[in-house]
């Protein structure tokens, strides 16, 4: 199973994902800066494989640009490079774990914790 990040690229700073105002997103190509960040990609058809120490990163790559795009981070230290490239691009991420838009100045409060709560669960249950 894996943990879910989104990534935006807004005008409006974002407190709330629910109050997203539609106009304020931009149409990004967030596929090719994450190649251009990462050495390591496994490319199967649309779906991208970011191999790291520690971490895997994965998603579907797009044929245009998009105002958001999903990851699925297995491993923790996932988060932490993407964090990096959103300062770099100025891009805004809502941590699933968390439900909430993540701080990234404050990375190290994350969703991760809660993740592996729900994971424990789920496999204790079957």
């Amino acid at each position: 199973m894996s943990w879910d990040i989104v990534l935006f690229n807004s005008r409006q700073t974002i407190e709330l994902v629910e109050e997203v105002i539609e106009e304020q997103l931009e149409p990004t190509d967030f596929c090719s800066a994450l190649e251009n960040q990462f050495d390591k990609i496994e490319k199967n058809d649309n779906h991208r494989r970011i191999i790291g120490n520690d971490f895997e990163i994965e998603y579907f790559a797009d044929t245009e640009n998009v105002s958001n795009k999903i990851l699925n981070l297995y491993g923790e230290q996932g988060l932490f490079e993407i964090v990096i490239l959103a300062r770099q691009e100025g891009w805004q991420v809502f941590d699933t774990g968390l439900g909430e838009m993540l701080n990234l100045d404050n990375p190290e409060i994350n969703g991760y914790d809660n993740f592996n709560k729900y994971l424990k669960q789920v496999l204790n249950e079957k």
